[in-house]
């Protein structure tokens, strides 16, 4: 749990507000975020890299929320998208156009079109046909769009194969073994300046030793294409470090991590990318949520409350684990039970066999480390409305997206 949660007499709250007040008042389920927490890590980050030329650019898949993205931008982060849909978030959020990364295996024309005529920094390209049709584009506009190729260094990440994107076997990138060639029959493409070289190998990393690896064999690339007569000016090295979820797990030092990444690129003039999602908001926020009812059916317990997948799929996509807490401690024990949600699929669950407090109907519960792919990936599976989301800072707080409403739920049919 994140230092800006913490308990005080048995009641949870996020730096000065209980919880507990912001559940009564706002309902549940709802997504509250810690203000100070998001920022801690943006700066831990920033400072890292000290004299390096760099730039954070915020992984927006994790969670677009309109404040978030301009709080964010205010602090100097730049924007890692992979739609268009994200770089209009970001321009509405009062992002800069000039500091996003466009990554993605699937770019559609629209949308390479949108990046151009915003002037977007770059983009990470995963396919020569997609170099193709970025130059095509940009040659219409007489624009020269700046380009990475994003490599896929075959290193293994040892994470979940989900969010795993590193190996010859994933959809992701091109193989570093035929990467060169492809930068050499990219000269033929008059609109592209062939300036950068990408990778991200994965997500929820807890050991860095992988990334590094991924790391010094891109830096190693940058310097052979450099000999060859590409002007590589930056490396985007991908995501940040991952995040404790489980009880005893710990996340690399974010310093450390930067420092280390900084000792590759000395001495080499290229600029340093990064695209922190998870690490920056993942701990930052809290889903909380409502006990309906209490069952048993033989030997087995459930809490049902009235989050659900549909709120926080990770559990049932993943099979994710997120620690549970009451908002107030009542002292009456703890029980092992599944945590389950309204949804009508057996794999509507946010834990399974899991000891919590001894709750009742009625009691509220925070389930931990749900500020990254949390609302982002919410659905309205069941006809259910979205939940509201609160932003928290200091002794205040704030709803930065209200709570979805029926007619909300037909609005376009």
């Amino acid at each position: 749990m994140d230092s800006a949660y913490r308990y005080e007499q048995d009641t949870l709250y996020c730096e000065q507000v209980a919880l507990a007040d912001v559940a009564s008042r706002e309902g549940t389920p709802c997504y509250v975020y810690s203000k100070s927490a998001i920022l801690r890590r943006l700066r831990a980050y920033q400072e890292a890299f000290g004299s390096t030329p760099h730039a954070i650019c915020y992984a927006v898949k994790a969670n677009g929320n309109l404040s978030l993205l301009r709080l964010l931008a205010e602090e100097g982060a730049g924007f890692d998208i992979v739609s268009g849909g994200e770089l209009f978030r970001v321009l509405k959020a009062g992002g800069k156009a000039s500091s996003v990364v466009f990554s993605g295996v699937g770019k559609t024309a629209d949308e390479i079109a949108y990046a151009l005529d915003q002037g977007i920094y770059g983009f990470n390209c995963e396919s020569e046909g997609e170099l193709a049709l970025i130059d095509t584009l940009a040659e219409r506009r007489g624009v020269t769009a700046r380009v990475a190729v994003r490599v896929n260094p075959d290193v293994d990440a040892a994470t979940h194969p989900y969010i795993s994107t590193g190996l010859r076997e994933h959809k992701f990138g091109i193989d570093i073994a035929e990467v060169e060639a492809v930068y050499e029959r990219a000269r033929a493409l008059k609109h592209l300046s062939m300036e950068g070289v990408s990778c991200h190998i994965g997500s929820q990393i807890l050991d860095p030793a992988p990334m590094l690896e991924a790391a010094g064999r891109l830096v190693a690339l940058a310097q052979r294409l450099r000999e060859k007569g590409f002007d590589i000016r930056h490396l985007d090295l991908g995501g940040g470090v991952g995040v404790p979820y489980r009880p005893g797990e710990s996340s690399p030092s974010i310093t450390e991590f930067v420092t280390a990444l900084c000792a590759l690129a000395e001495g080499s003039g290229l600029r340093v990318l990064l695209e922190p999602g998870r690490s920056l908001v993942a701990e930052a926020g809290m889903l909380l949520t409502r006990v309906l009812y209490r069952k048993r059916n033989g030997k087995k317990e459930f809490v049902i409350v009235d989050a659900s997948m549909t709120d926080l799929i990770r559990p049932a996509l993943y099979g994710a684990y997120h620690g549970i807490l009451p908002l107030r401690r009542a002292h009456r024990g703890v029980i092992r039970a599944d945590v389950v949600g309204p949804v009508c699929e057996t794999g509507d669950f946010l834990a399974r066999g899991r000891e919590i407090d001894n709750v009742l109907p009625g009691d509220l519960l925070a389930v931990c480390t749900a500020g990254a792919y949390g609302f982002a990936q919410a659905s309205n599976y069941n006809a259910r409305p979205r939940p509201v989301e609160v932003l928290i800072d200091g002794d205040n707080y704030s709803v930065i997206r209200t709570r979805e409403s029926y007619d909300d739920l037909v609005r376009g049919e």
